[in-house]
């Protein structure tokens, strides 16, 4: 147990429209995890008692050449999630993410990617959040910034099954595949009025459902039990892992 945390608290995060939404819990499976959300990832970092582990749902290390497929752990986990792999966005890049115009991002992504691949309108809206996490994240935070992705934690939930449904269709949230989350996660310590409270502005029910199975991973990760992928994660040029945790 980390020192100064009589019982620590581990968080999942996920990037909303409204910034990021943070579901907070105790590692030793409080029944009522708490929801907040901030507009920085920066406030995050500041939070007072820290979270001994932030589990994030956004890249972290950028390459400064992208290979077909993206960073190696995009492609480590793809072929895991079967109907659910188009989730997992290919990462160009270091030189492309820190384009802020998309014609500009694309040329970049020409110039960096074997083979040549500009880069998706979906992936570049990620871009800014992806930069905030960048201009914070050292090596040292490490130790409890990493990084995660939703539709592999809920394969490793869901006994390394895929989930059957999907959460978003054309890019909006699918009450169906949402629903199938919520269910799965109330085995994981979520009661069913935890879904039923009012959301912060500016947070989808999907981003409260990756949230908070980004958590459950959190916790797995607090026990040493979560599992990286790949075992042995490359390093960018700041020095950062690239790596996805479940």
């Amino acid at each position: 147990m980390p020192e100064g945390l009589a019982r620590p608290r581990v968080a999942g995060v996920d990037g909303c429209p409204g910034g990021w939404i943070a579901v907070i819990r105790d590692v030793a499976g409080d029944p009522a995890p708490t929801v907040r959300l901030f507009p920085r990832f920066a406030d995050l970092l500041r939070l007072d008692p820290a979270p001994a582990i932030l589990a994030v749902d956004m890249p972290i290390g950028l390459a400064e050449r992208s290979g077909l497929g993206g960073r190696g752990p995009e492609r480590l986990i793809r072929p895991l999630l079967g109907e659910r792999q188009s989730s997992v966005f290919s990462v160009p890049s270091r030189k492309a993410v820190m384009c802020e115009d998309y014609g500009a991002a694309c040329q970049a992504a020409l110039e960096t990617s074997e083979p040549p691949r500009k880069v998706s309108r979906q992936a570049f809206n990620l871009f800014p959040k992806i930069r905030e996490i960048d201009a914070v994240m050292t090596p040292e935070l490490e130790a409890r910034v990493f990084e995660v992705h939703p539709e592999l934690a809920f394969w490793r939930l869901n006994g390394e099954m895929p989930m059957s449904l999907a959460k978003k269709v054309r890019n909006k949230g699918s009450m169906p595949g949402i629903e199938q989350r919520r269910a799965l996660l109330e085995g994981f310590g979520y009661a069913p009025a935890f879904w039923e409270q009012k959301r912060p502005r500016g947070v989808g029910a999907d981003d409260l459902v990756d949230a908070a199975v980004n958590a459950v991973i959190a916790g797995r990760i607090f026990r040493g039990e979560a599992q990286s992928f790949p075992g042995e994660p490359a390093r960018d040029a700041k020095g950062l892992r690239m790596a996805i945790w479940a």
